[in-house]
């Protein structure tokens, strides 16, 4: 199958330790069509002590045969090395998985200019009925259908989301020339007086 130039991810996480601590319970990932790449319940280092099932659709039986943790993480650095991440929220999912990803190749709809209100986040079943007119998480989450809204999403705003970035990483540039200038500015000043003084 082909994987393309961008993935999307959605994990649905189970919670460890005294219940409060978020650890990955099913991680899914898609390709720009939508078609999907991978898709396992994964098995958490720590015991499970709630399943979440009602948001994360995760049920004890689910776990039994799943992946080991390393194993999941192992493959989604492979089906993400050198393409663009695209997601809801991002750095809950990457922080679940223990694993980075090069900030130029973050595509998050939760952080697009465009999809704020009044500058805060919205949630994706908000941007799915919106945007999209798809229904979303109205009860069990499914990351099948989380990613391919969050692809969506990126793929229908792709040109105007890229020309902005660009336009961000040249303004960047030119900030940071202008900083190297006045910068050696100083320091030639800087050497002409301590001349000035020596001599």
């Amino acid at each position: 199958m082909m994987i393309q130039d961008a993935v999307a991810i959605d994990c649905e996480m189970v919670g460890v330790g005294q219940g409060n601590k978020s650890a990955l319970g099913r991680v899914t990932m898609v390709n720009k069509w939508g078609n999907v790449l991978y898709d396992e319940f994964v098995r958490p280092v720590e015991r499970v002590v709630d399943f979440r099932t009602k948001i994360s659709g995760i049920r004890p039986r689910d776990l039994k045969k799943a992946v080991d943790f390393w194993t999941a993480q192992k493959k989604v650095a492979e089906l993400m090395k050198g393409r663009i991440l695209v997601g809801h929220a991002l750095q809950n999912d990457l922080k679940a998985l223990l694993l980075s990803h090069p900030k130029k190749d973050i595509r998050d709809t939760s952080e697009y200019q465009p999809f704020l209100k009044s500058g805060c986040r919205r949630a994706l079943r908000h941007l799915a009925a919106e945007i999209l007119g798809a229904k979303i998480q109205s009860g069990e989450h499914c990351p099948i259908q989380d990613a391919r809204a969050a692809m969506l999403l990126y793929q229908r705003n792709r040109k105007e989301w890229e020309r902005s970035l660009k336009d961000q990483f040249r303004l960047k540039k030119k900030q940071n020339k202008g900083k190297k200038k006045k910068k050696l500015k100083n320091e030639d000043t800087s050497n002409a007086n301590h001349a000035i003084i020596e001599s």
